[in-house]
């Protein structure tokens, strides 16, 4: 009889019920053949009980890590790649044969990977809504893009402006929009960032991380300027196997 080799894998967040990941991992598991690995949610109600999720948990060698945890998460690592530490936000943890964990950030590469087909001449600048954790791996894509941007803060702050200053000129100044907020994000479908959408046009793109629902109000609203609109989707599955391949390595 063959021993199957016990494989766990996770994400870590707060209130995840809805997530991605346990459901695109299992259908991957499940789909190719790949025996023994699990994958569940560790929802904990602050980073402080992170820790007893690793002492706790037998055969981990993965996680992800969703809002809020992105950068109260690093502390608690042994080890940054050179990405996430350059990031300052972490969405993969790799469990070493020791026992270490080191952090990843593979949300730059995934939002990276499904902005640029959508790229023409013209997409100049960019605008970030939010400056949480996954505004930062979308940061470090648009520098790796040359691509420069601002970001909107509820507040003024020293590298941000806030959502009063947006206007007309704002939007022929910058001609792609990034929602990195939760704003929209099911079940609070009816909720979008406070922006004058009247100005998009159809030389915008309009980009929306979430991606339950697959169309918000945000990406609506765009749409009926005539902007390109794109949903979290794709950087979901992008970024999800790019951590395959690191926890695997």
């Amino acid at each position: 009889m063959v021993d199957i080799v016990r494989k766990r894998f996770g994400l870590l967040g707060r209130n995840i019920n809805y997530s991605f990941s346990k459901g695109y991992f299992t259908d991957k598991f499940n789909n190719e053949n790949f025996t023994g690995c699990t994958y569940e949610n560790f929802d904990i109600p602050e980073i402080s009980s992170f820790p007893e999720v690793i002492k706790n948990t037998s055969d981990l060698k993965g996680l992800n890590v969703t809002i809020p945890y992105k950068e109260t998460v690093i502390p608690f690592l042994d080890k940054l790649s050179k990405n996430a530490a350059q990031i300052g936000a972490v969405n993969t943890i790799k469990i070493t044969k020791k026992g270490k964990l080191k952090g990843y950030n593979t949300d730059y590469y995934g939002f990276k990977k499904s902005l640029q087909p959508l790229l023409q001449p013209h997409h100049k600048k960019a605008l970030i809504l939010g400056t949480g954790g996954a505004s930062k791996g979308v940061a470090f894509a648009l520098d790796e893009l040359d691509i420069p941007y601002t970001f909107v803060s509820r507040e003024a702050k020293e590298n941000a402006i806030d959502y009063d200053r947006i206007n007309a000129t704002t939007f022929d100044n910058y001609q792609i929009i990034i929602n990195s907020t939760p704003v929209g994000t099911s079940p609070n479908v009816d909720a979008f960032p406070l922006i004058p959408y009247e100005f998009f046009t159809d030389k915008h793109i309009a980009y929306d991380l979430i991606y339950n629902p697959a169309e918000t109000q945000f990406l609506k609203k765009a749409k009926q300027q005539g902007a390109q609109i794109k949903n979290g989707l794709d950087m979901l599955i992008f970024q999800a196997e790019k951590a395959w391949k690191i926890w695997n390595k």
